[in-house]
């Protein structure tokens, strides 16, 4: 694992956009990013994952609550060796996972957050910028 990132009061409100803006080491298995209140309370276990756990290509999304979401990516829209942009947004009902190319999806927000104040990176990317939109 390349990098480890902890963030806590970030105090993100709904309709306003992380932005982290990363470098996927050119042999990357996977990377985590995890957005929540604390460490305990995730709303978001985002997990791109290049070759890893038996998943290729694949980004693998879970909450604490344990629901778990496969995104399939094909073609791969985060690469190894390439610079990783990913924007997360969230509302009441649901965070809102965009990456390059306009590519997006939806998870639910179960924790019903009305502020994210925590943020943990984790693998394979090193992060180069964070920021706030």
């Amino acid at each position: 694992m390349a990098c480890s990132l902890v963030a806590s009061n970030l105090n993100l409100k709904p309709g306003k956009c992380l932005r982290v803006q990363g470098e996927v080491a050119p042999e990357a298995k996977s990377f985590v990013l995890n957005l929540g209140k604390d460490s305990d309370n995730l709303c978001l276990h985002f997990n791109p994952r290049f070759e890893a756990h038996g998943d290729v290509n694949t980004i693998v999304c879970n909450s604490k609550d344990g629901a778990l979401h496969l995104c399939p990516a094909s073609p791969p829209l985060l690469c190894p060796g390439q610079c990783a942009p990913v924007c997360i947004s969230f509302d009441q009902a649901d965070l809102t996972i965009k990456l390059p190319d306009g590519y997006s999806f939806k998870f639910p927000n179960r924790l019903n957050l009305e502020a994210i104040n925590y943020l943990a990176a984790d693998g394979d990317m090193t992060i180069k910028c964070l920021a706030f939109d």
